[in-house]
């Protein structure tokens, strides 16, 4: 007879893991079930590595003009395969120690792919190997997200690349032209702009990054424009074709129809919820295409079987939310009390400069009649670590709203603004105001300074800012 689990996780990505975690912290018989390797797409194909290369070409940027702070480096090289050997090395140190983590929980983790056929039995399927079968009394669906591929003729070309084959490129291209305008393709593209592989953006929408502030986006654009990168806006693509050397797009373009020729081809749009091939007409589980129905405990309409990460609805597309619904979902299966609230969910963009926000936009906050709307914006240019730093890009801006100016939303570009960000949504998740934040004390000398001063201007009282 079969030994009954508590929950089975299927998917071991970062909802999924983090929900075996603390399903095992919490002493509950826990059973996780990867079809590849542990971490999912995020620690394997996307966050880690590409932080990885985002270092590595950010460090050579920096390099090239080390002649200002007196280092005079006269045959600056690189070699490409040897940043790929520390990607690699990043990301099996951080899978083996998940390993560790689960074997440490009491955790069993099983590898295949994984079925639900109710909320108290899930079936193991594995190539050349007899079906197991995993009794439990609660499932977490955890099956992630995959690749957005759009209708354009040849899109199906092969050689065509996603993200996940641009991250271990062996070899640099010369030309590479990303098809998209998100966070994905804005990411790689500064990552092989950095180092040294002429890029071209090529977007179909009339502006890039959506869900973030407009101001803050057309300021990102603007330095990403300086650091070499061709941005296409506006150009839908008619057609793709193979040529010698590489590929051929014919984009509609306002000027007409525009040829553009790269080497390389990355194809960038975006992600959708997966749902791993489950049946969930069969499961009763209801859903819709974008993702399967939730509610703030992580249960989806069949009791017993709970749902976290990008295959739920609404959509972030981000691991740390995944790490806190599989939080949420593993302690209601323990019986403790517990809700995913996204009303302050930071998003992060790890071009060069970083854009961070959280919170509402300002067109948000209009589009949503908030009343006595104001903007605190304070430039890292007139920030001092940023000068000792030499990294005085971008800036902060701050939304505020209502007879008490609370904040309802922070925009960060610039140095470290993913690590800037916390304070924001510390800010919003508690019901701040831009008073409350203006009268705390930040240490000096810091970027966080900038935080400050941008909530002190809501009154128009930023500091060390020069008024014309």
């Amino acid at each position: 007879m079969n030994e009954t689990y508590k929950v089975v996780i299927i998917g071991g990505g970062p909802g999924g893991y983090l929900a075996a975690l603390r399903a095992g912290s919490l002493g509950l018989k826990t059973a996780v079930v990867e079809k590849d390797t542990l971490g999912g797409v995020c620690l394997n194909h996307g966050c880690i590595p590409t932080k990885v290369l985002t270092h590595g070409a950010a460090m050579y940027r920096r390099l090239k003009t080390a002649d200002e702070f007196g280092f005079i480096i006269s045959d600056l090289k690189f070699d490409y395969p040897v940043l790929q050997k520390k990607k690699q090395a990043v990301v099996s140190e951080l899978v083996e120690h998940i390993d560790e983590l689960m074997a440490n929980k009491n955790v069993e983790v099983f590898y295949g792919e994984a079925f639900a056929e109710s909320a108290n039995r899930v079936v193991i399927k594995k190539s050349g190997e007899e079906d197991k079968v995993l009794e439990t009394e609660n499932v977490i669906l955890a099956t992630g997200s995959d690749e957005i591929y759009p209708p354009t003729p040849g899109i199906d070309l092969p050689g065509i690349i996603t993200s996940k084959e641009a991250l271990a490129l062996e070899k640099l291209p010369e030309t590479m032209a990303v098809i998209g305008g998100g966070v994905i393709a804005l990411e790689m593209a500064s990552i092989f702009i950095g180092l040294g592989v002429k890029v071209t953006i090529v977007h179909r929408s009339e502006r890039l990054l959506r869900r973030m502030d407009l101001e803050m986006v057309r300021r990102l654009t603007t330095y990403l424009r300086k650091s070499g990168l061709e941005i296409m806006m506006n150009s839908p693509i008619e057609v793709i074709e193979k040529e010698e050397g590489g590929y051929k797009l014919t984009v509609n373009t306002r000027k007409g129809q525009e040829i553009v020729k790269a080497e390389s081809l990355l194809l960038a749009v975006g992600r959708k919820a997966s749902f791993g091939g489950q049946d969930l007409d069969s499961l009763g589980v209801q859903y819709e295409k974008a993702g399967i129905k939730v509610n703030s405990k992580m249960e989806t309409s069949v009791p017993g079987i709970y749902a976290v990460g990008d295959a739920t609805l609404p959509n972030y597309f981000l691991a740390h939310t995944a790490y806190h619904q599989g939080i949420v979902a593993a302690e209601n299966i323990a019986g403790i009390e517990a809700h995913f609230d996204g009303t302050a969910v930071p998003s992060c963009l790890f071009t060069d400069p970083e854009l961070s926000c959280v919170g509402l936009s300002e067109e948000e906050a209009k589009e949503k009649g908030l009343e006595n709307i104001k903007t605190g914006k304070f430039p890292f240019s007139a920030n001092g670590k940023a000068a000792t730093q030499a990294e005085s890009e971008g800036a902060v801006k701050i939304i505020t709203a209502g007879e008490n100016d609370k904040i309802v939303g922070v925009h960060i570009l610039g140095p470290h603004a993913s690590d800037l960000i916390q304070e924001g949504t510390a800010a919003i998740a508690k019901g701040l105001t831009a008073k409350d934040m203006a009268e705390m004390i930040h240490p000096h000398p810091t970027l966080c300074e900038s935080v400050w001063e941008a909530a002190m201007g809501i009154d128009k009282a930023a500091l060390h800012l020069t008024r014309r």
